[in-house]
This record gives structure tokens, C-alpha cells and sequence, in this order.
């Protein structure tokens, strides 16, 4: 097995991995017949951004990008269908899937027919796709801000601080070895945001310890 094969797979299962991670609001949503608590604009926005890189993966031809975007898409379909089914907020959350679909319509006819065919359309595809990406993973920012000035760290999940840091790295190395800069460029924040993860989970770890047992002794 060479190295591009090797980063091939490791970008398939990390990645899924991080996919999967939703699986565990759709037991949730389940077990508790509500999606109260559980947000609906990552499953949507996810959803779209893996439906942009399914469409470069295609025009690129590489099963790598296909494959995981594919397997990334169908999942979050299926937790916006969960979602939709046990929330009390339906129109609200069909509305934002409409608007969603509008987004992915006016998308899909930009791109296949104002665009010519080759690296154009290429180029230009993988440029939107980046920046979706980029900015999916800087949105937390607020959220990491908020977690420095109160030194708790219990909303941030680590399973999935090291989830996200595996499957950036390994995209990066994937488009390293391709010379494709669209795919190494939009993963570096991730690696970013999740070396930040990290470092408050070992800051304020005592911190977080210590509200446990003080609400433990509360109750």
C-alpha cells in the first residue's frame, strides 16, 4: 500500500468517524421523542457542504472525496428527516430546508451551466467549497471565546475535538500529496480550532472538575 492509498483510507475512516458523531443526537431525539436541545443549522449546513465536495470529488474523479461525501451526505439526511419528525418547531426547520434547497439549486445550475466545462468550473467549485468549509469551522470561535472567559469546558466534546483533529490532518496530508491546495487550505482551521480544544481542555480541566463535584455536592 503507498502513501496516497494509506491517506486515502485514513481520510475515509476518520472522516465517517466525525460524520457519526450525529448519531449520537439521533439516540437522543429518540430515546427522549424530542430534538429539544439538539441544533438543526450543523445537520443543514453540513449537508450542503458535503453535497458541494461530492460535486468536486465527481469532477475530479477521485473516490476518495466521493465516497466519504456520499456516506456524509446520507447521514445527514438522515438525521434532518429525525430531526424533522420530533421537533415541535416544523415549519421553522422546513422553511431553512427550502432555503437550503433554493441555495443548492441556484448552485447546481451556476455551476453546470454559466460555467464552461475544465478547470473553470473546477477551480471555481472547489474555491465556494473552501470557503463553506473554512467557515464551518471557524464558527465556534465565538463559542471557545465564551469557554475562555468561564473556564468551563464541558460543552465542548472531546470525542469530537479528536475526531475533527484526525480527519483535518489527514485531508491535509491527502491534498498535500495531490498538490491540491482546495482541500489542504479549508482543513488547516480545523486542525487550528481543535490544537485551541485541546489546550483549554488541558487549561481549565481542574476548572471543569471542580463545578462537577460542587453541583454533585448540590444535589
Amino acid at each position: 500500500m503507498d502513501l496516497l492509498q494509506f491517506l486515502s483510507w485514513t481520510c475515509i475512516v476518520f472522516t465517517v468517524g466525525m460524520f457519526s458523531t450525529g448519531l449520537t443526537d439521533l439516540k437522543k431525539m429518540r430515546e427522549t421523542k424530542s430534538a429539544d436541545n439538539i441544533q438543526f443549522l450543523p445537520f443543514l449546513t453540513t449537508c450542503l457542504n458535503n453535497l458541494g465536495w461530492l460535486y468536486y470529488g465527481l469532477l475530479k474523479s477521485d473516490q476518495t472525496i466521493v465516497l466519504v461525501n456520499i456516506i456524509g451526505a446520507l447521514l445527514q439526511i438522515l438525521y434532518i428527516v429525525v430531526y424533522l419528525h420530533y421537533t415541535q418547531q416544523k415549519r421553522k426547520v422546513m422553511c431553512h430546508t427550502l432555503a437550503a434547497g433554493m441555495v443548492l439549486t441556484g448552485g447546481w445550475f451556476y455551476f453546470t451551466t454559466l460555467l464552461p466545462e475544465g478547470d473553470t468550473r473546477l477551480s471555481q467549485l472547489g474555491l465556494t467549497c473552501s470557503i463553506v468549509t473554512v467557515s464551518m469551522y471557524l464558527s465556534p470561535l465565538t463559542d471557545l471565546v465564551a469557554i475562555v472567559r468561564s473556564g468551563n469546558v464541558q460543552c465542548l466534546s472531546f470525542p469530537l475535538t479528536v475526531a475533527t483533529f484526525f480527519t483535518s490532518t489527514s485531508w491535509v496530508l491527502y491534498g498535500f500529496q495531490l498538490e491540491d491546495n482546495y482541500i489542504v487550505v479549508p482543513n488547516t482551521p480545523g486542525i487550528i480550532t481543535s490544537l485551541i480544544r485541546f489546550y483549554l481542555f488541558w487549561r481549565f480541566r481542574s476548572v471543569s472538575h471542580s463545578l462537577s463535584s460542587y453541583k454533585s455536592l448540590q444535589i
